[in-house]
């Protein structure tokens, strides 16, 4: 039989909305970070490539001016853009689901913002000298646009509208992660406050080589007594090195009394067989 619970390191039921205020605070920022990056990558480095790529290859370093103060721009602003994204990777919690939903929260105010500043910078873009056909270069002929050239033309429209698309995309996900983890909060509170908690033992323990913030993470076999008589539970521990699980330690399991299924596996303060191999469960330094 298999837990639906996964067990993690302690945190407050209390504060588990908490970091979806911490996301929205720092998604604004970023948000409006990207947007200026979007438009200063579009008219700093993609206006003059679409022009070089297009028609203009032996003329573009005369008026290069502002775009060389743009692609300037262009460097500040994702340096600080990547810098709130990241911040925003931590603010959906220390824990593994907190970090994910960050993850997409911060790829959400990327895409939105590149979206916003690409649209802005539409009117801006240098139209090409010729649409249709290259300008003849030296005494060789017009040749006319291949497919390629078409979709670079469209350019300006194509970078907001598809980062757009992917920030709906985003959107989606992000709604679905929150009521997933909403939901999972609240089967969490609810087997706090309803449930029985015993003390459980340790049959089987595997190491996954997988370490969560610095902290192993295990599946273990746990045996635990209820009303109707004695089960095992198999299920996942993310515990700190000093509290890694062995075989035989006991765990502390709560568990729902009208499906003993559903529990939640925590270590146990009072093991002292806890952390006994303490060694083999060090993360990686290379």
């Amino acid at each position: 039989m298999f837990g639906s619970f996964e067990s993690g390191l302690p945190e407050d039921p209390r504060q588990a909305r908490r970091p979806s205020a911490r996301l929205w605070l720092l998604g604004v920022p970023t948000t409006l970070a990207w947007a200026v990056v979007g438009w200063s990558g579009a008219l700093g480095l993609l206006d003059g490539f679409r022009l070089m790529s297009l028609n203009r290859v032996g003329s573009w370093g005369a008026d290069a001016g502002p775009a060389v103060s743009l692609v300037l721009f262009f460097s500040v602003s994702i340096t600080v853009a990547s810098s709130l994204g990241f911040a925003m990777l931590w603010g959906g919690g220390m824990s593994l689901r907190g970090m994910g939903i960050g993850f997409r929260a911060s790829t959400l105010a990327a895409c939105l913002g590149v979206a916003i500043g690409g649209a802005v910078a539409i009117p801006s873009w240098t139209p090409p000298e010729s649409v249709g056909q290259r300008l003849p270069f030296g005494d060789g002929a017009a040749e006319p646009w291949t497919d390629v050239d078409w979709i670079v033309y469209y350019e300006p429209y194509l970078l907001p509208g598809v980062a757009g698309v992917a920030a709906l995309v985003m959107i989606m996900v992000l709604v679905r992660a929150f009521v997933t983890k909403a939901e999972a909060d609240d089967r969490a509170q609810a087997l706090a406050q309803t449930g029985r908690q015993v003390i459980g033992y340790v049959s089987d323990i595997q190491f996954t080589n997988v370490w969560v913030m610095g902290n192993p993470r295990f599946t273990v076999h746990v045996r635990f007594s209820t009303e109707s008589g004695e089960r095992t539970v198999v299920t996942t521990m993310i515990t700190q090195p000093l509290q890694a699980p062995s075989r035989g330690s006991t765990v502390r399991v709560t568990y729902d009394p009208r499906n003993p299924d559903v529990v939640q596996v925590d270590p146990d303060p009072a093991d002292r067989a806890a952390g006994g191999h303490l060694g083999a469960y060090l993360p990686p330094m290379f």
